[in-house]
């Protein structure tokens, strides 16, 4: 089992802006202006959002490579949050776009695509919460000469 953890420090009341201290970096942390706060630094929304893109880019990779794929990878994603009186994590969009060497293996990626989703841990510990969609786009890297 691997352990991880984080310090906090937040100087007090809602619209404060606190200090989040991760292994190798330090951010500060309020609550988004979306949500009337001062919007200074990240906030939980945006790293829940990370968390759940990056390690589904990161799960992606390692299956391309694992499967002999060659690819280039960029992504963008997206969280929505209702604004209800309990504000709540509703939906993320991840649109990762596969650039390929190979032009045969595009069936091949978009399949490892979907699987990657299905494997990352934070997709996992959201199932269920949060609903999780895919818009994949595959390109084929152009030939140098």
């Amino acid at each position: 089992m691997h352990k991880f953890s984080v310090l906090l420090d937040w100087p007090q009341g809602r619209n404060a802006v606190g200090n989040l201290t991760l292994r190798h970096s330090t951010t500060a942390i309020s609550i988004p202006s979306e949500m009337q706060g001062p919007n200074s630094g990240t906030n939980p929304d945006e790293m829940l959002l990370g968390a759940a893109a990056t390690c589904y880019i990161i799960s992606l990779a390692a299956m391309l490579e694992a499967s002999g794929v060659v690819a280039t990878l960029t992504m963008k994603s997206e969280g929505y949050v209702t604004d209800e009186k309990v504000p709540t994590y509703k939906k993320i969009i991840h649109r990762p776009c596969i650039s390929l060497a190979n032009p045969h293996k595009e069936g091949l990626a978009r399949r490892i695509a979907e699987k990657a989703e299905r494997s990352c841990m934070i997709s996992r510990a959201l199932r269920g919460n949060v609903d999780i969609a895919l818009d994949i786009t595959v390109t084929i890297q152009k030939e140098e000469g």
